[in-house]
């Protein structure tokens, strides 16, 4: 998700060492508290809805202070409303999530006896937060995390330094430390909580960065989820590249400036309509954003580093494709960061923009002439986190959503499967592994412990020594027919 993730020059001793006590303290509280009730659970969330609605406008802040433009709607509706509306969701579901799951039985072997699955609490968890979502992706998993009962860690980039340190405050302040707390730092500090024995542990960010945080947590046998991004692509079908479906596309992209993880990487565009796609595209950023660049409606890229990889993608197409800027007489504020919104035509295969996750205003649009080939350059590469299909024909989107692996998909609508609380969010192979979000989460961050409670006669004794007593039924099993 997240590229170029950390920033070595944070000294991190201190903060490690008061890492290791918090852990410690949490295994305590919750070695006290090992089954909340719902209404405990609830009342945790709730504090964490008040917390957010409270340092509203001081979140507003810190993203400006990190991305250098950051606008307030954005903030509001991704940064906060998101946040809330899952925590509402959870609070309406929670004892539905808590009852115990019932199983079958064989009534011939156990009788009357109760057999279940029952939800546990894992303990102490670990979210290790990318920039680019620094409250939504801090706050929204520990809903889940709260809904099932643990305790919460949570290391913050060290890209977005006011955002990391307001997270900091905001749980200091609401919550004791032996609950939830913010570990504050850079690469050292990153390291050591990977490294800590925790009872399971979610990072968002790249693949890369991702492998080391499992090898890491391997070492202690802590389980994972993983989100880790990829090139989603978006499939514009014969007859689909309209004002109302470009618009989508482009206004999705915009959303923090491409910075988003389930963001459209590329389009695939019928051959005859590139042309059509490339002019709704810049009416849109005419008509509906207009001087988006130039206004605070623009997220600044989150760091110069960053800024230059961008830079440098254009620069390396610049004379291999057609490269359209979306708006007239637009630049790149160094200030600011502020970058434009960028089609690159038909870019080569080996280019940047073709092999790397992009996440920034730079769409290369991809012409095709047979579907199947674009089935088969998706499968060729990565499973990426998302796919996107436009098109009113059910034959060919049952072909995209039928013949890809996708962490999730969105039909005539792009990226909106990551922002509802009731479905589960995640990847598969290189985009990740495990979901978080609604009941999904739920029982991401539970132990789902199997439980038999013996009711009435039991013929159990059929599995002690000796086995003669069993041969009847294994011989009349064994030569029943089988029945579909």
């Amino acid at each position: 998700m997240a590229i170029i993730e950390n920033n070595t020059d944070i000294s991190d001793h201190l903060a490690i060492v008061e890492l290791n006590a918090a852990f410690a303290s949490q295994k305590t509280a919750f070695a006290a508290d090992r089954a909340p009730t719902a209404s405990t659970r609830k009342a945790r969330i709730e504090t964490m809805m008040d917390m957010v609605r409270a340092y509203r406008h001081s979140i507003h802040d810190a993203l400006a202070a990190d991305f250098g433009s950051h606008p307030k709607g954005a903030s509001d509706l991704i940064e906060m409303l998101g946040i809330l509306g899952r925590a509402q969701y959870a609070l309406d579901h929670l004892e539905e999530w808590m009852r115990p799951q019932p199983r079958h039985a064989d009534p011939a072997l156990m009788g009357r006896s109760e057999v279940y699955i029952q939800p546990q609490p894992k303990g102490v968890i670990g979210n290790i937060v990318p920039w680019n979502f620094p409250f939504d992706i801090a706050l929204g998993p520990m809903v889940d995390m709260f809904a099932a009962g643990n305790r919460v860690m949570i290391k913050p980039s060290d890209y977005t330094p006011a955002c990391a340190e307001l997270l900091k405050i905001m749980i200091g302040e609401y919550f004791p430390a032996d609950l939830a707390y913010v570990a504050v730092g850079g690469l050292d500090l990153a390291r050591a909580f990977s490294k800590l024995p925790l009872d399971h542990l979610l990072y968002t960010g790249s693949p890369n960065v991702g492998r080391e945080i499992m090898a890491a947590a391997a070492s202690n046998l802590t389980p994972v989820t993983l989100e880790l991004g990829g090139k989603c692509p978006t499939v514009m079908t014969c007859g689909s590249v309209t004002r109302e479906n470009v618009d989508t596309v482009i206004g999705t992209k915009i959303i923090k400036n491409g910075q988003m993880c389930i963001s459209v990487d590329h389009v695939y565009v019928p051959r005859e309509d590139v042309a059509a796609f490339t002019d709704h595209a810049r009416a849109f950023m005419a008509e509906v954003a207009p001087d988006y660049a130039k206004t605070s409606e623009c997220t600044g890229i989150i760091s110069d580093r960053h800024l230059a990889r961008l830079s440098g993608m254009l620069d390396e197409v610049a004379n291999l494709a057609s490269v359209v800027t979306l708006e007239e007489n637009a630049a790149t504020d160094p200030e600011t960061r502020r970058m434009p919104m960028h089609l690159v035509i038909d870019p080569p295969a080996d280019t940047a923009v073709m092999t790397e996750e992009i996440f920034g205003p730079i769409m290369p649009v991809i012409p095709y002439d047979r579907l199947a080939d674009v089935i088969d350059r998706i499968n060729a590469g990565e499973r990426p986190l998302a796919v996107y299909v436009f098109s009113e024909n059910e034959n060919q989107i049952a072909q995209v959503l039928d013949e890809t692996t996708t962490g999730g998909a969105a039909v005539n609508l792009c990226a909106i499967q990551g922002g509802l609380p009731s479905l589960g969010f995640g990847g598969t192979g290189n985009s990740g592994m495990g979901r978080h979000h609604g009941e999904d989460g739920f029982r991401e961050f539970s132990n789902p412990r199997g439980v038999v409670v013996k009711k009435g006669e039991v013929n159990v004794d059929l599995f002690w020594s000796p086995y003669d007593k069993a041969a009847r039924l294994v011989e009349e099993t064994m030569s029943a027919p089988v029945l579909g």
